[in-house]
């Protein structure tokens, strides 16, 4: 009788992790609302120099309160945080911007999909995550939702030297490094509470990004009139898609094997196309819609798994 109350409890866990991780990463579908106004003055560097400024505020306090737990950590944990805050946090944003930048845009968003393959592979060797035996096929159901939300039934590449090149590396490399902060993340949940891997993330990334903003030598200058407007923005973007975001991720990761949060990510996109249909007017289509049905269905699915 304990065992069967022990899985059950086991299973409704699991279903809240995904559930948690997917709201996490629905809200990060919301930047497009802030960033649009703000890029209008300011590098995406600059933008996430100040919201980790502001989120000092939340990573000092929580560090201090929390500071036991940063005693027995290996070089292997600081490996794991370098990566989620330089790679995930940094890195990877710049590296994906870039790919955009000198690429064909389908083919980058096309090769940005494979990071739930990178989640699970990365999981299989570092954590030693055990697959259920349907998971290949809800991966597969999730990934062509995605596919479905950005290209519709249409083939995105008409070449194969579209995805050979520059771009196509660091659109990869992006892939990688998203796919790899979330196993990353799982293996320090193991060591210490989300709250504290989530202010460990923002304040490792600030020596980062003043170099990379000293080294952009950008200009600050905001007018009078917009300021206020590009101040309320930042704050949002660094509490709602920053802070709350985060730390509903790594809630729900701390229950969650990182093969099946990689797949509740996936919210992201869904929120994202919803917000270019209410915000910015673009139609819905046939497809896309279809896509949203695959993407929800597979999750439903591995939120039910044990």
């Amino acid at each position: 009788m304990d065992h069967v109350i022990h899985v059950e409890q086991r299973n409704s866990s699991t279903r809240r992790g995904v559930l948690l991780v997917a709201l996490g990463a629905a809200l990060w579908g919301l930047g497009p609302i802030f960033r649009v106004l703000v890029l209008e003055y300011l590098t995406s560097t600059q933008i996430v120099l100040i919201e980790h400024l502001i989120l000092l505020l939340y990573a000092a306090p929580i560090l201090w309160v929390h500071r036991g737990e940063l005693r027995g950590c290996s070089w292997r944990h600081l490996f794991a945080l370098l990566f989620i805050s330089w790679g995930g946090s940094v890195m990877a944003t710049i590296m994906f911007t870039e790919a955009f930048a000198h690429g064909n845009p389908n083919a980058v968003l096309l090769l940005q999909k494979l990071q739930p393959i990178f989640a699970v592979i990365l999981a299989r060797i570092l954590l030693k995550e055990t697959l259920p035996r349907r998971f290949p096929i809800l991966l597969l159901l999730a990934v062509a939702g995605t596919y479905l939300l950005t290209f519709g039934w249409s083939l995105p590449i008409g070449h194969v030297r579209e995805v050979v090149g520059v771009s196509s590396l660091l659109a990869l490399g992006a892939a990688f490094l998203w796919g790899g902060s979330t196993v990353m993340g799982r293996l320090m949940l193991d060591k210490m509470e989300y709250e504290t891997v989530t202010a460990l993330r923002f304040l490792l990334a600030l020596p980062l990004l003043f170099m990379l903003t000293w080294n952009e030598n950008p200009s600050w200058n905001i007018p009078a009139a917009q300021l206020g407007t590009v101040s309320f923005y930042i704050i949002m973007q660094a509490l709602l898609l920053g802070l709350v975001s985060l730390l509903l991720y790594y809630r729900g990761l701390s229950v969650t094997k990182a093969s099946y949060a990689t797949l509740a990510e996936l919210s992201f996109p869904l929120v994202g196309m919803m917000m270019n249909w209410i915000v910015f007017k673009e139609v819905v289509t046939i497809p896309q819609l279809t896509g949203f049905v695959l993407i929800w269905v597979a999750l439903y699915l591995v939120s039910r798994q044990q």
